[in-house]
């Protein structure tokens, strides 16, 4: 691994930290401590989504136009000032504003780290003949091993209630922007081959015309509502079966440790065998699966059907992420990976804001119907994954 991967890897994984602390635990502090309703839940979390993943587009070009330094460092100050201010807000309208600033942080952040490792990872590839996707599986377990590490450190801290958690969140944030100032390199975009220009207008045109990246981008935004269910469903479900949420950290904490420990070895094997689309596709059967299976146990009672549906959605996002990463650079024109790359997370944002609300009353019913019409959800994904000849290259 090259130096500036290793510390692409470092930072997902200490990004992850600090908003895995807090993340799991907003819902039931929306609904708890502020008394808010299930439709309103959902549509902050949605909200929360889309001002991430929806603005990933706006990082991504300034990734494009800047390169990734200042965008990251922007976006670690603001993630800072977010969680700053969700440790205090108590009406509705300041968690909104709270989470939008969360949420627009990482779509500064988040777009310059995977392009820029995206990009690593093929120049690897080309000069070492490292697969790709081997880099990526690398990064997508770093980032699990902070997940993992966040929804402990949160758990302990809430017992000194959500705004420790903040605070702590906040503080993990300044490290990572102290780290990334003293050491990412100013001018990393400039590589023989992999120069970026600004995409601008008619990029953009180009994008939406673009019906290939369009269906694959369809494809995991289906994967991404599905993914958010961890924050709706699954404390909802824990309530149901067993009345609390006393096990959510540690359900966080398995899905985070079966990434960790299984994403490389699972990449190893799906390399030789699969080819990206066919991995994308058995991942969302996979993810629908997770939900039927949970569906299936419920009358089993307890814990069991919240387990089946964490280890089944964590395999099928190992078999998802990385296979949609290493696919991009050869389905997109290269000089424009951050614009794509953010608009992935843009246009999946939007399916996960539309359907944010609607997700949140089917819960707060709890309907016995509740697991199968999730079900469908990554189902419609697996109808439309693109048939591209690039999609026909090996994993590894």
């Amino acid at each position: 691994m090259s130096p500036l991967a290793r510390l692409l890897i470092g930072s997902q994984l200490a990004f992850n930290v600090g908003f895995f602390a807090v993340l799991p635990y907003l819902a039931d502090h929306l609904s708890g401590t502020l008394g808010l309703g299930g439709w309103l839940v959902g549509l902050v979390l949605g909200l929360r989504t889309f001002s991430q993943q929806g603005l990933f587009v706006v990082g991504g070009a300034l990734t494009d136009r800047f390169g990734p330094r200042p965008v990251v460092l922007a976006g670690c100050a603001l993630r800072v000032a977010g969680f700053g201010w969700l440790a205090f807000a108590d009406a509705v309208g300041a968690v909104v504003g709270a989470v939008l600033l969360v949420g627009f942080a990482a779509a500064l952040f988040s777009p310059a780290v995977e392009s820029e490792i995206a990009r690593e990872a093929v120049r690897l590839e080309r000069a070492t003949g490292l697969p790709r996707t081997r880099v990526l599986a690398r990064f997508s377990a770093g980032g699990q091993a902070g997940a993992l590490t966040g929804p402990v450190l949160g758990a302990l801290l809430l017992q000194g209630h959500f705004p420790v958690a903040c605070l702590v969140g906040a503080a993990v944030f300044t490290l990572v922007l102290a780290g990334h100032a003293r050491l990412m390199p100013r001018r990393p975009g400039t590589r023989a081959g992999l120069a970026v220009r600004p995409g601008g207008a008619p990029a953009v045109r180009e994008m939406l015309r673009h019906r290939p990246f369009l269906a694959l981008t369809f494809a995991y935004a289906t994967y991404l509502l599905a993914y958010n269910q961890l924050y709706l469903a699954l404390p909802a479900e824990l309530d149901r079966a067993t009345g609390s949420q006393a096990a959510l950290g540690w359900l966080f904490a398995l899905s985070s440790a079966l990434v960790v420990a299984g994403q490389l070895p699972l990449e190893r094997w799906v390399g030789a065998r699969l080819s990206w689309r066919t991995s994308v596709r058995a991942g969302l059967l996979v993810i629908a699966a997770s939900f039927a299976v949970a569906g299936a146990l419920r009358p089993v009672g307890g814990v069991w059907p919240s387990v089946a549906f964490v280890v089944l959605l964590s395999v099928g996002q190992m078999l998802v992420t990385p296979a949609v990463r290493a696919w991009l650079p050869d389905l997109v024109d290269e000089r424009r990976l951050g614009l794509y790359t953010g608009a992935l997370s843009s246009l999946s944002g939007l399916v996960v804001l539309a359907a944010g609300a609607p997700a949140g009353a089917l819960v707060e019913s709890g309907g016995g119907w509740l697991w199968a019409a999730l079900a469908a959800v990554p189902l419609l994904g697996l109808a439309v994954v693109p048939g591209s000849p690039r999609a026909s290259a090996p994993v590894g």
